[in-house]
C-alpha cells in the first residue's frame, strides 16, 4: 500500500481555523501539499472576523516544515470566492483540491425561522461552496485533474429539529456536487460528499453525549485525505464518517408498482398499492438520470 502523498498539488480549506478544516489542512501539508488555509474568524452565527484563527493554523504548518498561506474572505460572496481561489494562483499558481467545510449555525423552529436566518445560512453553506467551486473548478477543467469534498450533515439527510435553514442547505450541497462529479468526470475531476459526526465549534452541546470522547475530528480527516487524493477515483457519492467509522450513503431507487401501459390511476389506486410502491426490496443504486428512465422503460417492455 503505498503512501497517500500530495507533492505538489495545491489544496484550499474553507473554515479551517479550527475543529475538522483544521485537521485537514495539518494533514494535508504533512503530507507535502501547498495549502490555503482560509477562515473568516467569526462566531458561530456568521457575525465578526478576524485573522488570528487561520494565522495560527498557517503558522502550526509552517512550523512544523510546510507550506501555506491564510486568507481570510468571506465564501458567502462571488468576489470571496474568487478571492479565495486567486490566493491559491496568486502564492502557489493552480488549485487541485478544495474542501467546503466553512459553515453557521442559525438554528430555530420552522415556525419562527426568519427569511434573514434561512438566508445567511444558505448564503455561507450553498452559496459558499458554490463561489468558491465554480472558480477553481474552472482552473481544474483546463488543467485535467482535481478533487472536491464537499460537507453534508445528517440534518440535512435525514432532518434535524430547529435546522430547516441548515438541513436545506446540506442536502442542497449533496446536488450541487453530484452536478460537479457529472460535469468533471472527464477532465479527471471527482467530487463527493462527506457527512461528518465530530466535536466542532458547530455542535458543542454533543459533549454531554456518550459518544463525545470518541468522536474528534482526526476520525473524519483520513477520508477527507483520501477523497482530495490522487488515488481516490470513487466520484458522486456520499460518506457517513465518525468515530472510526466509515460508510457510504446512497439513494436506492425501488422497483415500485407498475399499473400497465396506457392505465388511467386513480388516488385510490395508488393507496391500495402504496406498500409495494414503498417496499425497498429489491432497490437499485441509481447514480444517473437515466438510470431511472430505463427502469421505466423495462416496466414497460414487461
Amino acid at each position: 500500500m503505498s503512501e497517500i502523498r500530495f507533492d505538489d498539488r495545491v489544496a484550499i480549506v474553507t473554515g479551517a481555523g479550527g475543529s475538522l478544516g483544521k485537521t485537514y489542512a495539518l494533514d494535508f501539508a504533512k503530507r507535502g501539499a501547498k495549502v490555503v488555509v482560509n477562515d473568516l474568524g467569526g462566531a458561530l452565527d456568521g457575525s465578526g472576523g478576524g485573522s488570528a484563527m487561520a494565522d495560527e493554523v498557517v503558522k502550526e504548518i509552517t512550523e512544523a516544515g510546510g507550506t501555506a498561506v491564510a486568507n481570510y474572505d468571506s465564501v458567502a460572496t462571488p468576489e470571496g470566492g474568487e478571492a479565495i481561489v486567486k490566493t491559491a494562483v496568486d502564492h502557489f499558481g493552480k488549485v487541485d483540491v478544495v474542501i467546503n467545510n466553512a459553515g453557521i449555525l442559525r438554528d430555530k423552529s420552522f415556525v419562527k425561522m426568519s427569511a434573514e436566518e434561512l438566508e445567511i445560512v444558505l448564503d455561507v453553506h450553498l452559496k459558499g461552496a458554490f463561489f468558491v467551486s465554480q472558480p477553481a473548478f474552472r482552473i481544474m477543467k483546463k488543467n485535467g485533474y482535481g478533487r472536491f469534498v464537499f460537507t453534508t450533515s445528517a440534518a440535512g439527510i435525514y432532518g434535524g429539529f430547529g435546522q430547516a435553514n441548515y438541513g436545506a442547505a446540506k442536502m442542497g450541497l449533496v446536488g450541487l456536487s453530484n452536478v460537479l462529479a457529472v460535469e468533471g468526470k472527464k477532465s479527471n475531476i471527482r467530487s463527493n460528499v462527506i457527512s461528518p459526526l465530530a466535536l466542532s465549534r458547530l455542535n458543542e452541546d454533543i459533549t454531554t453525549s456518550a459518544l463525545a470522547e470518541h468522536i474528534s475530528p482526526e476520525c473524519v480527516m483520513p477520508l477527507v485525505t483520501y477523497l482530495a487524493s490522487e488515488a481516490c477515483e470513487q466520484t458522486h457519492e456520499i460518506y457517513s464518517v465518525g468515530g472510526g467509522r466509515f460508510a457510504r450513503i446512497f439513494l436506492g431507487l425501488a422497483p415500485g408498482y407498475f399499473a400497465g401501459k396506457g392505465a388511467k390511476i386513480s388516488a385510490e389506486e395508488i393507496q391500495a398499492n402504496i406498500e409495494q410502491i414503498r417496499n425497498p426490496e429489491g432497490y437499485t443504486i441509481a447514480t444517473k438520470i437515466s438510470d431511472e428512465m430505463k427502469l421505466i422503460l423495462a416496466a414497460f417492455q414487461e
